[in-house]
């Protein structure tokens, strides 16, 4: 048979196609789809939870593709089987040109495992070609209340008889309340701030399984006790009257920040023995807005205690300390007042400001700072301002000028019961021959930090008086 000439391209064009589905694909830019780069297992566990799920992995490209590595990171809790091979890893997987293959990803899982985080996370790897693209994987790992994106409407009071874990964050609505009572946990994921737009009134008690306890949802080593974990509490403009009693704030990165609330009465904010310790950035920051703090520790925090662009400010009893780790090297004041804020074109706008500080103790060691208050005062004098210390412990090498001060011990050391850098240890309370026993100014506070009664005569200095 004579083959005419039109049709020899025509066969040439099929063969070098042919032969192009059944090469390999070399390069780096190979199109890989992959039908979903989360696989979210949306369980609350409540008894031993088994779970399959499935991803695809397509070639998108008209050449044969091998996967050098399918391979499951972590393993504790997840397994694989790909394409009917169960195992946790595969070398060499071909993929047809067009074709896909299928990953199946089980969970098994123990809820109430002692040391089990809130949330289980790992990961898929699939590389080719020298690159590599992941599919994440993450579950629920004890049972808790999970709420995700939540926003709270109306009045709404939590229970305790569980925990709360937050993804996504947390709204409390402009005319919501939202009520947390005494025992309470809550765990928040590292996407998930907790944002006050209504009132919130978390009411702790004395005593530490009484206390209520915001902190991040790795419960894990090492991350646990990583600061930073968490976004923080957010005490926006339109937020009123909230209060907190007894809360322990751990691990965020900006553990609590108010605004625009300057001259409301009750305050903004009202923190009643607070602990808030080990966040990255702020333990406290308040922007024009209204304070009122009592028996307060504030420890270790990349900068303890912010107040910028005026406000009403009064902290009784507070201990803000700051020690480096390996953590958060001590590099910023313990205290920050200011009547100004400077803004990103580098003006500055002042406000009126009031704050005064009684009986506190503000020190920090092994750090680099020499002044650990520091007061700063911009604007003309028809601004109202007034920022008052009265027997006060600080550590400064030069004592603010912008201050009214009365009867300060400074460069006194408090000698706290005790502090171990290496462990990450510090018990802040007063050793019986310190320096602060007593030195306080008679007020209303009945109380300390740990719910202890303080005497009728004078009171120590800090957030804990000595028994």
């Amino acid at each position: 048979m004579r083959i005419t000439r039109p049709l020899i391209p025509l066969f040439v064009a099929l063969a070098f196609f042919s032969c192009r589905k059944d090469s390999f694909i070399t390069s780096k830019d190979a199109i890989v789809h992959l039908s979903a780069d989360t696989l979210f297992f949306d369980t609350v566990f409540v008894s031993t939870g088994s779970i399959t799920k499935v991803v695809k992995v397509i070639n998108a490209n008209d050449q044969k593709l091998r996967l050098s590595d399918i391979k499951l990171i972590g393993g504790t809790f997840f397994s694989i089987n790909i394409n009917g091979a169960p195992g946790p890893q595969r070398h060499n997987v071909e993929v047809g040109a067009g074709d896909s293959i299928y990953i199946f990803v089980a969970l098994s899982i123990q809820p109430n495992a002692a040391n089990l985080p809130f949330i289980v996370q790992d990961s898929i790897q699939v590389a080719f070609n020298g690159a590599s693209q992941y599919i994440q994987l993450r579950a629920w790992g004890k049972n808790a209340h999970f709420l995700r994106n939540q926003t709270i409407e109306g009045n709404v009071t939590w229970d305790n008889t569980l925990p709360y874990v937050i993804q996504g964050g947390l709204q409390v609505d402009t005319n919501a309340t939202l009520t947390i009572p005494a025992g309470c946990r809550i765990y928040l994921h590292a996407d998930a701030p907790f944002l006050v737009d209504g009132t919130l009134k978390i009411q702790g008690a004395k005593g530490d399984s009484n206390h209520v306890i915001f902190r991040g949802d790795r419960l894990d080593d090492p991350y646990r006790d990583f600061p930073g974990g968490w976004p923080g509490i957010y005490f926006r403009q339109t937020s009123k009257a909230s209060s907190l009693e007894y809360t322990d704030i751990k691990n965020a990165y900006q553990a609590i920040v108010a605004s625009g609330s300057p001259l409301s009465s009750p305050p903004q904010l009202t923190l009643s023995q607070c602990i808030i310790d080990n966040s990255y950035d702020v333990g406290i920051l308040g922007v024009q807005t209204s304070i009122q703090a009592n028996n307060c520790l504030i420890s270790n925090c990349g900068k303890n205690i912010v107040l910028r662009y005026g406000g009403n400010y009064q902290f009784l009893h507070c201990t803000a300390v700051g020690f480096s780790n390996d953590y958060i090297t001590h590099s910023q004041p313990v205290l920050s007042v200011s009547n100004y804020t400077t803004q990103d074109n580098g003006t500055s706008l002042n406000a009126d400001l009031s704050a005064d500080f009684i009986n506190c103790i503000f020190w920090g060691v092994s750090g680099t700072v020499d002044n650990e208050v520091q007061v700063t005062r911009q604007g003309s004098g028809s601004l109202a301002y007034h920022v008052g210390f009265s027997n006060c412990d600080w550590k400064v090498k030069s004592a603010p000028t912008d201050a009214t001060v009365s009867n300060i011990i400074a460069n006194t050391d408090p000698l706290f019961d005790s502090v171990n850098n290496f462990s990450r240890y510090y018990d802040l309370h007063l050793r019986a021959a310190s320096p602060l026993i007593d030195k306080g100014i008679s007020n209303a506070l009945t109380v300390d930090l740990d719910g202890n009664l303080r005497p009728v005569g004078l009171p120590d200095l800090g957030c804990y008086e000595h028994q």
